[in-house]
């Protein structure tokens, strides 16, 4: 009887680690082109609504889908107070919250760019103010809700 040739069930190899980006390859900027460098860190979620239903004679739940929602949250190194400190108590004060554009791009290293537009970001659950602590950088965390559809502008190369 002859025997198969065992092997790697991944056989493209290992993940050449020249290639892995990190935190340094992507970037937050306003609408206006500009970056926010005083960003520590930012993140992008979507949530996806779905409802269940099981048809007369089907042992099987189904779902379908029914919605969805985009969150942008980013924690800022705090540094001076920016524009959008400013705004926020703007907004507090008028009772007319304001909205930010963003755009979010990670470089490739084969010099390839992904670009998403995120529009009409609005103050959405916790908003730090003060946030301190003995010895450690100063940071304000920020929790935005998207409310037009992500735009995917250009997909990362490979």
């Amino acid at each position: 009887m002859a025997t198969a040739k065992q092997g790697m069930f991944n056989n493209r190899g290992p993940v050449d680690v020249r290639k892995v980006l990190s935190g340094k390859d992507g970037a937050l900027f306003a609408d206006d082109g500009t970056l926010l460098a005083t960003i520590e860190t930012f993140q992008t979620k979507v949530s996806v609504t779905n409802a269940k239903y099981q048809p007369l004679g089907d042992a099987q739940e189904h779902e379908v889908f029914t919605g969805y929602n985009v969150t942008l949250t980013f924690t800022e190194t705090v540094i001076s107070d920016e524009r959008f400190i400013q705004e926020l108590f703007d907004g507090m004060a008028s009772g007319f919250m304001p909205d930010w554009n963003f755009q979010g791009s990670i470089r490739g290293r084969d010099g390839t760019y992904q670009r998403m537009n995120y529009r009409q970001c609005v103050p959405s659950g916790d908003i730090d103010l003060q946030n301190l602590s003995v010895g450690d950088t100063l940071k304000r965390a920020w929790s935005l809700f998207v409310n037009e559809p992500p735009e995917l502008q250009s997909l990362l190369g490979g």
